[in-house]
């Protein structure tokens, strides 16, 4: 049996543009996507803390060290320039990967450089 489980997350991440006439996805500086084990294709799940919205896209590496975070596409709608969000993928893990798995939490501060990353739920 496979479980969904939080694989990793970039905790409280503000949005630096919106673009509604690029194709889908969210752009994320490469540094930050990379600390967070995020790969180019990824699925992942937006929470807007700003306004409530929940959705799915994929990611796509921005500039590294930018701080570049940047929705795309239809997902430009559900943003505002300067929103707050949290990007967090998730892993489909057996019993046996449960008993060593550590999902990777990355913290980033106003202008979304690295604060700190936990292994932690």
């Amino acid at each position: 049996m496979f479980l969904p489980m939080l694989y990793s997350k970039i905790h409280r991440a503000k949005v630096t543009d919106a673009n509604l006439h690029y194709q889908g996805s969210i752009t994320i500086d490469k540094t930050l996507a990379q600390s967070a084990n995020l790969l180019e294709g990824s699925q992942v799940d937006i929470v807007n803390i700003n306004n409530g919205e929940r959705f799915s896209t994929y990611v796509i590496y921005g500039t590294a060290d930018s701080g570049e975070i940047c929705l795309n596409g239809a997902a430009a709608r559900k943003v505002h320039i300067g929103d707050q969000i949290i990007i967090i993928a998730y892993a489909l893990l057996s019993q046996e990967e449960l008993q060593t798995y550590k999902p990777s939490v990355v913290f980033v501060d106003e202008h979304n450089k690295i604060l700190s990353i936990k292994e932690e739920i």
